[in-house]
């Protein structure tokens, strides 16, 4: 199985974000990929609070670190756009040099 992280919007309507996310990762699943969705995890209760900016910064960065382990593929999903995590995100591979693509879950009349 091939490595994914997985990036997705989280902030906003978070409720439909995070189900976005869960399709996301079921969709890597079907392609047998292993993904892995810090903005899940890290953001669960008792872990990190997304809206504190401190706490934020720290998921952000511990999300970060997992794009260098060998042969993991970042994969940003955009059915629903870019967030300002996802850019940054995005901007971190370009600039150190990590793979990544783009995917949408659905036909842009499925929305």
């Amino acid at each position: 199985m091939k490595l994914v992280i997985i990036e997705s919007p989280f902030a906003g309507d978070r409720q439909r974000n995070i189900e976005y996310a869960q399709k996301c990762m079921h969709d890597c699943l079907m392609r047998n990929e292993a993904p892995y969705a810090s903005h899940l995890l890290y953001t669960q209760e008792n872990v990190l609070d997304d809206d504190i900016p401190s706490e934020r910064k720290l998921g952000i960065e511990a999300g970060f670190a997992w794009k260098h382990l060998p042969n993991v593929l970042t994969v940003f999903y955009t059915d629903l756009g870019w967030s300002s995590g996802m850019k940054l995100a995005a901007e971190y591979c370009v600039d150190n040099n990590l793979k990544f693509e783009t995917r949408k879950l659905y036909a842009k009349e499925n929305l």
